[in-house]
């Protein structure tokens, strides 16, 4: 189960980890069986749904490639038993908020992506 502490050292290192650009630190926090679904992917990629460790890491590179200054500041986290949600400005300077399932190992089966424009 997740607690306060937990939660914000989960944001902690996934904000720090973006902010890096180093994709092999960003892909740390998610399973190799994870299931991401968004809006953003659906223009990118043509479907808002990737599926798997290998796939979600392409995504995550095309975006790092397509915003080469590219910061996200996490403004707060509210946590559940094994879920979380992270609710930060993104590349674009816009409000958004992630939820995201954990594993058993801590690390992101399921996240769905949800943006303010």
């Amino acid at each position: 189960m997740l607690t306060r502490e937990t939660a914000r050292q989960f944001s902690d290192e996934w904000e720090k980890s973006w902010n890096s650009r180093d994709i092999d630190r960003i892909i740390r926090h998610y399973a190799d069986d994870v299931v991401l679904v968004s809006a953003i992917a659906g223009r990118i990629l043509g479907s808002p749904e990737v599926r798997g460790i290998e796939s979600v890491k392409r995504y995550f590179m095309k975006g790092l490639q397509a915003y080469p200054d590219l910061k996200f500041q996490v403004l707060d986290v509210l946590y559940g038993d094994r879920s979380l949600v992270l609710y930060y400005i993104n590349q674009n300077g816009l409000k958004a908020g992630e939820f995201m399932q954990l594993d058993e190992d801590g690390k992101v089966s399921r996240m769905y992506a949800h943006y303010s424009e």
